[in-house]
This record gives C-alpha cells, structure tokens and sequence, in this order.
C-alpha cells in the first residue's frame, strides 16, 4: 500500500508537468431527425454540439466549444470563406477585455484558430480549431465555435463556401 502511494505521488507530480490534463470526446455518427438538407451545419450551442447532417436520417455529430454567458449567440449563416492555418486578428472589443493580446497573430501551432476556420457571413465569428483543446465541451470563446483540430480538419474538407450554418440555443 506504501510503495502504491509513493509511485501515485511521483506519477501526479510528473504529469502536473506536463500541461493541462484533459478528456477527449469523441465525433460520431448518430440518427438525425431534422429536415435540413445533406452539409448543412447544425450547432446547438446549450449541448456544446455541431451537427454535419449527412442525409439518410444521419449526422455527423461533433464536440464544441461555444461562446461564454453573455456571448454566444443565434441566428443562420453561410460560410462565407475557408483558411487553413488561419492568421488572427483580435477585434478590438476583445483585446480591450484582455489586455496582452497580440494586434495580430500569423496562422500555426500556436494560433487560437486552430488548424482550419470556416468564416461566417460578414461576421466576426468562425467554426475553428483551437489550441487548447480543453476548451472544447466548455462555454469559454467570444463567440467563436472552437473544435478540436483534427474534428476541424474533417469539417473542413466536407464544407463547400455557401454551405448553411444554422446556431441554436
């Protein structure tokens, strides 16, 4: 019992070195019920979900991140553009609510968008990857949608410029 934990102990302190521990929660294909035509985006922010309806009564259903109280928001939308890697340039309102944010921040490992973002409309807000990946499940954005990057990535690949995006509560 002695020696389990000793071996516990050093186990916890060389894990708190390693950064944030954290669950990843997995994508899926479940049964889905709405009407909306195959590649519509379905994001139901109170589940922290973003549904990729694939017709034939299915969806691709993904783990989110959503904006925290008071900033999220929802409406319809079109993807409007596509990056990958994309550069980012905090709004003003933002960096005014969080001292030491950059001006701008090029596209890469480091970037809080992630590995690919799908813009919406003439807004601010993306469907993005993140680079901390703990933040997906939680309410912690702007408003963005943030997905784990590899989640992105697929999204990406399946979503043409014109696509529907529609945000529920």
């Amino acid at each position: 019992m002695r020696y389990s934990a000793i071996v516990a102990l050093l186990l916890a302190s060389v894990l708190s070195g390693c950064g944030t521990v954290y669950t990843i929660i997995p994508h899926e294909t479940v049964s889905y019920a709405g009407n909306q035509a195959p590649g519509t985006i379905v994001i139901k922010t109170s589940q922290r979900r973003l549904y990729l309806v694939k017709g034939g009564g299915t969806a691709v259903v993904y783990p989110i991140g959503v904006g925290e109280e008071g900033r999220s928001w929802t409406g319809t939308s079109q993807v409007s553009a596509k990056r990958e890697w994309p550069d980012w340039t905090p709004p003003n309102e933002m960096r005014a609510r969080k001292p030491g944010l950059p001006v701008h921040m090029a596209g890469g490992p480091e970037n809080p968008m992630g590995a690919r973002a799908l813009y919406l409309g003439s807004s601010l807000y993306r469907i993005h990857g993140t680079n901390e990946p703990w933040t997906v499940g939680t309410a912690a954005s702007s408003g963005c949608i943030r997905m784990y990057n590899n989640d992105v990535i697929e999204l990406y690949e399946q979503t043409r410029v014109g696509t529907t995006v529609i945000v529920q509560h």
